[in-house]
């Protein structure tokens, strides 16, 4: 056996298209697992919690790596319970913890006890968890917390920096990793803000997070050319991720490739319509997605998981989310689903895929846009859907259905 034989194969998320499992090597994991030692200040002391599932890197590379590497206890238990959360952390003793996608939202949802900082916790790590999120995990169980970017393909490395602005995932880790616009190959410009933190050059600042030097970290997707040859292009690992840089340097998530949604001409970003939705403190997780229009092009539409969809005030939701100053007009979803338990990939990433398959074709309740000006929501019924299908074939735009 030597570094470069198979270890694993991790999973990806599966979020927008077919899982797929990505090599890992004996080498890869010994140099990831001390490197996340030294990063996170793991040491034999720590009891760690895994809540996370052992086939995403999540919980292999940032907590049962490291772990090994140190010699640390390690507490597994077989899902992650928002509720089971604290009693575990308590019985155990845990130190550390990992999460991935929704996980810290639906741990936030759960009732607050005067108690909750009293836990054994001293940090966390994880990725995708809204700042919101983040600073009221802090404030309710007095427990440092590291937000990260990362890919079970290995590329794409960006590392933590002290001076960071909110939002932002850190800095390139060397110059090899940059935001690049895929037509032209060349470099984004730096983004330019408005005074509530939105892009105003999306079309030119935003691109795909590449690393130049990334095939020396990826080994490759298993027994899969065709997606390996998506990954690896003009000698270039392109993640898969869109970013864009600010004028200091510092790196911002933008989602996924397919997460750009565009309406009437304009790209928007699917990822900050779904921070505006999170921030409301009824829902619970979220996903916006395009589908199509029956005239032209794409609409924003929306899927709210809250604990009680027969009490939603949609009334309410809409004048929220018409006071939210870093939501555009146009972002402003012209669909809202609104669901009690949305379908989560098994890493609790939300599933947009089948949400996007679905559109309004559901028996959860639909709200449509509805006048002109000021939004209003009004919910679907069976006629109303029917309605729109047929709107679709009058401007032969069935195909989209």
């Amino acid at each position: 056996m030597t570094e470069d034989s198979l270890m694993l194969l991790l999973f990806t998320s599966g979020t927008t298209g077919a899982s797929k499992a990505v090599i890992c090597s004996q080498g890869r994991l010994a140099r990831i697992a001390y490197a996340a030692a030294e990063k996170f200040g793991h040491v034999r002391e720590d009891v760690e919690y895994c809540c996370m599932p052992l086939f995403h890197g999540n919980a292999i590379m940032a907590l049962w790596a490291p772990a090994l590497s140190v010699g640390a206890t390690v507490c597994l238990t077989p899902s992650f319970s928002a509720s089971g959360f604290l009693p575990d952390v308590r019985y155990f003793g845990a130190t550390f913890f990992t999460y991935v996608g929704k996980a810290l939202g639906y741990l936030m949802a759960t009732p607050e006890r005067p108690d909750d900082a009293d836990n054994p916790l001293v940090r966390g790590f994880g990725t995708e968890a809204s700042p919101d999120d983040q600073n009221e995990f802090r404030r309710r169980f007095d427990a440092e917390l590291f937000e990260g970017y990362g890919s079970s393909e290995g590329g794409g490395a960006v590392v933590l920096a002290p001076d960071m602005p909110p939002g932002a995932l850190g800095r390139p880790a060397h110059d090899g990793v940059a935001i690049i616009d895929p037509e032209s190959l060349k470099d984004c410009v730096p983004a330019v803000f408005d005074q509530h933190g939105r892009v105003l050059n999306p079309d030119d600042a935003v691109g795909e997070i590449v690393d130049k030097f990334g095939t020396r970290t990826f080994e490759g997707y298993y027994k899969n050319d065709e997606a390996n040859a998506e990954r690896i292009r003009n000698g270039w690992y392109w993640t898969g991720d869109l970013g864009y840089l600010d004028e200091q340097g510092f790196i911002y998530f933008a989602g996924r490739r397919g997460d750009w949604i565009r309406v009437d001409g304009e790209n928007t970003s699917a990822l900050n319509i779904e921070r505006v939705l999170r921030r409301h403190p009824e829902v619970v997780a979220a996903g916006a997605y395009a589908v199509p229009d029956p005239r032209s092009g794409d609409q924003v539409m929306a899927a709210i998981e809250v604990a009680d969809p027969d009490g939603f005030d949609a009334a309410a939701f809409v004048s929220y989310l018409s006071s939210q100053e870093d939501l555009g007009a146009k972002a402003i979803p012209r669909f809202l689903r609104v669901s009690k338990n949305l379908p989560v990939t098994g890493s609790n990433k939300v599933l947009k895929r089948q949400l996007q398959k679905e559109r309004w074709r559901t028996d959860e309740v639909v709200y449509r846009w509805a006048g002109r000006g000021e939004p209003v929501y009004r919910a679907m019924g069976d006629d109303d859907k029917k309605s729109l299908d047929d709107e679709f074939a009058k401007y032969g735009r069935q195909r989209y259905l």
